[in-house]
């Protein structure tokens, strides 16, 4: 059965811009696709492990630097669990506020968390290779004041470079995104937002069929 992973990265709730942008798009999503799981994963409500030294430690074992001993394997296996939900995962849809020109640390550490080797990419003698295969993507790009075309003191975007990057490195090159941006300074801000749902409908409708 197919399944979708809905991750939130905005805790604003019901006030997220990204989120009713999300909801719009589920909403026409799940019309095409009744039979799908949707798995919400609200990233500020999910328990993250922390990636100390004993973690990292195993990590490295991959790249022949020790031993993967039993005290490495339980810390790792916690890593395991958490990368497991997002890489069994057909599809995703994935909001991402823009936090000081960049992505908010909390999807920072999960990105930290499930980007391993051997789990979502490899490493060879030509570098890194996506260990992921015929998954697809809608990201979600919000922000308050960065809008594309503003002066430079209205910040800069490396959110989107970034993790359009990512999902790439994972192995999810299909890409469908959805932006409202600049929201708080725009004149146009009930045209984008309007614009914004339904271009998310669109999406679902035409590249996210079952």
């Amino acid at each position: 059965m197919k399944r979708l992973l809905h991750i939130i990265g905005s805790p604003r709730k019901e006030k997220s811009k990204s989120g009713a942008i999300a909801h719009e798009f589920l909403q026409r999503y799940k019309l095409s696709n009744p039979d799908t799981v949707i798995d919400e994963l609200n990233l500020w409500d999910l328990s993250i492990p922390t990636f100390d030294g004993d973690k990292a430690a195993a990590k490295m074992t991959f790249f022949g630097k020790g031993t993967l001993n039993e005290e490495l394997k339980t810390s790792w296996d916690k890593v395991v669990e958490v990368t497991e939900r997002f890489s069994s995962a057909n599809e995703y849809l994935i909001t991402v506020p823009m936090w000081n020109g960049g992505i908010p640390w909390i999807l920072k550490h999960y990105i930290d968390t499930i980007t391993q080797p051997g789990l979502t990419f490899g490493f060879g003698e030509d570098g890194y290779f996506p260990l992921l295969k015929d998954k697809k993507a809608c990201v979600i790009y919000t922000s308050g004041v960065y809008g594309a075309g503003l002066p430079i003191e209205l910040g800069l975007d490396f959110k989107s470079t970034y993790f359009n990057w990512w999902l790439g490195l994972v192995g999810i090159t299909e890409i469908h995104s959805v932006k409202f941006l600049g929201n708080l300074v725009n004149p146009d801000t009930e045209k984008e937002f309007s614009n914004a749902l339904e271009s998310a409908s669109r999406i679902a409708d035409e590249f996210f069929l079952q």
